[in-house]
């Protein structure tokens, strides 16, 4: 498995969730592993952290934009440690190019950036088929240093294009073959159990960590989260002491009221009632959740296939509204 490191402005870090996104399907495939300064735990040190994870990486995404060249520690720091290992041939750089700017006369400005021809993320018509093609470039990238064949030098060269579709199958399964493999899945009790359990988990996480990096961002905000048990947890946002908002995630089971992950507004030991709900669902190829619509109303919510992820995010929206329609 492959090692990916990004290299990029806390500006970006909304652009830099919708390239992750992007690259889910090869993480899920065991092709490669993320690495960003979020990942960094309480406690440890933050420079011999993000030294240690670039140093090891096997691939370097510089995600450029303004910021990023403007950053002391992007472009003295990390990009110039990229760039010495680029040309050791002990990692591949990649330049993702993400808002405009004038990139070229850097010192990664020979490499062969992605989108095609250098055209910003931000500029595309469809933003999503952007990403695709950064993660069309990765998955490139990993043929390429996985090869048996792979030297050095054929690591670190990009000045020739990106391979296409049909020589990138080639160049990781050996051969050419037909895209038409998928075959329907099938799902048991215990297979949507041990999902909603896991998306319980990381709503979890994703919560304690989202309210830490809140009072962390905004000067007299103050976030409190408390673990009640294995299934329900707390967590409030005050403003200045004063409380905006509270609210209750749990779990239930099939032969409970609630059948699925619930968000309840204010803090509560009830499992009878709720304001929103994430039930576990299925198609012909994966498990999914899929929203209630209840708290924010019938629509592309209610009809959207979410990840955890997504779900959580559907409940944070919830629970910050009270925060971002409050004036102080």
């Amino acid at each position: 498995m492959a090692s990916v490191f990004f290299s990029y402005s806390h500006a970006d870090e909304e652009l830099r969730d919708q390239l992750e996104r992007q690259l889910s399907i090869l993480k899920r495939q065991g092709v490669i592993e993320t690495w960003h300064d979020r990942r960094i735990g309480a406690g440890e040190e933050i420079d011999k952290a993000i030294s240690d994870n670039l140093m090891a990486a096997d691939i370097i995404l510089l995600l450029v934009s303004p910021d990023f060249i403007n950053s002391d520690y992007c472009y003295d720091r990390e990009m110039t440690v990229a760039m010495e290992r680029h040309e050791a041939g002990s990692a591949v750089v990649i330049p993702v190019i993400l808002r405009a700017c004038d990139w070229h006369g850097a010192p990664f400005g020979k490499l062969n950036a992605t989108p095609p021809d250098g055209r910003p993320i931000t500029q595309a018509v469809d933003r999503d088929q952007a990403f695709l093609e950064v993660a069309k470039a990765v998955r490139a990238a990993v043929g390429r240093i996985s090869s048996p064949s792979a030297t050095p030098a054929s690591r670190r060269d990009h000045a020739s294009p990106l391979p296409t579709s049909r020589s990138m199958a080639e160049t990781i399964f050996g051969g050419p073959r037909s895209s038409n493999l998928r075959m329907t899945k099938t799902f048991t009790d215990r297979d949507r159990d041990r999902f909603k359990g896991d998306s319980f988990e990381y709503i979890v996480k994703f919560f304690e960590n989202s309210l830490q990096e809140l009072q962390m961002r905004n000067e007299g905000v103050e976030g409190d989260f408390r673990r009640i048990d294995a299934s329900r947890f707390t967590a409030s946002a005050y403003r200045n002491g004063r409380a905006l908002s509270r609210c209750t995630v749990f779990v239930g089971g099939d032969r409970c009221f609630i059948d699925g992950i619930a968000y309840s507004e204010g803090e509560t030991s009830s499992s009878n009632s709720f304001n929103e709900m994430l039930h576990v669902e299925y198609d012909d190829q994966s498990l999914f959740l899929r929203s209630t619509g209840m708290r924010i109303g019938k629509g592309s919510n209610a009809e959207s296939k979410l990840t955890p992820e997504g779900g959580a995010e559907l409940f944070w929206t919830i629970f910050m509204e009270p925060l971002q329609r409050d004036r102080g």
